[in-house]
């Protein structure tokens, strides 16, 4: 699973022209699910996300996380992040899991997410959604966890 991180001030999605979810400050989180994952992938993820040290700390530095500074968390999925564009000029989206698990395992994801971290929203898989969001610094980073770990 791969997941693009960004510390926002704020950030929603809306389908259709309709608001479906809202955070102020905390992360957006940007998900692709692989072929191969699995829920322990999921669950490696979602601990990383929670636990990356990316917000500053008494001293200007990325030394709290998320889990530390109680900020709200917007998991959005986007298949596309997992294509393999590295040749031609049209991606690949074989390494992306099939639909139907990609899905299962995003909304396994956001329920596991929101046992354990108290302000969770999310994006619809499979809709068109408008992602609005204020980067804060800007940040964002790139997290993956499963069997196509790398980064």
């Amino acid at each position: 699973m791969i997941a693009l991180i960004q510390r926002v001030r704020e950030a929603s999605v809306s389908v259709g022209g309709q608001p479906v979810a809202e955070i102020g400050t905390g992360l957006l989180g940007l998900v692709a699910v692989e072929r191969g994952d699995r829920e322990a992938t999921a669950e490696k993820l979602l601990e990383r996300m929670l636990g990356y040290r990316i917000f500053p700390d008494e001293d200007g530095r990325m030394g709290r996380s998320l889990r530390d500074i109680g900020g709200g968390l917007l998991l959005v999925p986007q298949f596309t992040l997992a294509a393999d564009t590295r040749k031609g000029s049209r991606p690949s989206f074989s390494p992306a899991a099939a639909p139907e698990v990609g899905n299962a395992l995003f909304l396994y994801l956001v329920a596991r997410a929101r046992e354990r971290h108290e302000r969770v929203a999310s994006g619809v898989f499979g809709a068109e959604m408008d992602v609005a969001l204020v980067n804060a610094g800007p940040v964002t980073f790139w997290l993956r966890a499963g069997s196509n770990e790398s980064a």
